[in-house]
């Protein structure tokens, strides 16, 4: 189940990858979280430094890195454990919002990656990029797809990221 959906306006553009991913829930946040580790998972990052220590919480940083693209800096802005992880970055004018929302199903849970692009020039950058940017959050997606359900699979444990929590 895979759907991409994309909404236009003159300030925002908003764009959106649903999938199911035949993995426990805990499984696909742990790898939410695992941030470092996104390079691992898709193309479309090429390095995902943490500018902080520490689990990740509202307001922990990480630069990212993608081809074809400067470093951008992303500052976690909201963060319900097991549910849902945003973080924001501006370019220009132009605010970038990317979500990571998991929703359990009964065959494992339906991660859902967001991205909302708002201020003066949403509309354009949507419409220069949208497409392709649409088609990136995508790969994302099924890299968390393949890499949660080829680790269930192998009877991987699900990682604990960090001593004394529960990822």
């Amino acid at each position: 189940m895979t759907e991409t959906n994309r909404t236009e306006r003159a300030s925002r553009t908003a764009l959106r990858s649903e999938l199911l991913i035949q993995a426990e829930p805990e499984r696909v946040w742990a790898l939410t979280l695992d941030v470092e580790r996104w390079p691992e998972l898709t193309p479309t990052m090429t390095e995902v430094v943490r500018l902080d220590d520490g689990p990740l919480a509202v307001g922990s940083r990480a630069r990212i890195t993608q081809p074809g693209q400067r470093p951008a800096t992303w500052t976690v802005s909201r963060l319900e454990p097991g549910v849902a992880f945003e973080w924001w970055t501006k370019v220009g004018p132009v605010t970038m919002t990317g979500g990571h929302h998991l929703r359990p199903d009964p065959r494992g849970c339906v991660n859902l990656l967001t991205l909302d692009i708002t201020g003066r020039g949403a509309g354009l950058v949507g419409r220069l990029v949208g497409r392709r940017v649409g088609e990136a959050i995508e790969r994302e997606n099924r890299g968390f797809k393949q890499e949660a359900e080829a680790a269930r699979a192998n009877g991987d444990p699900i990682p604990v990221l960090f001593p004394g929590t529960a990822g």
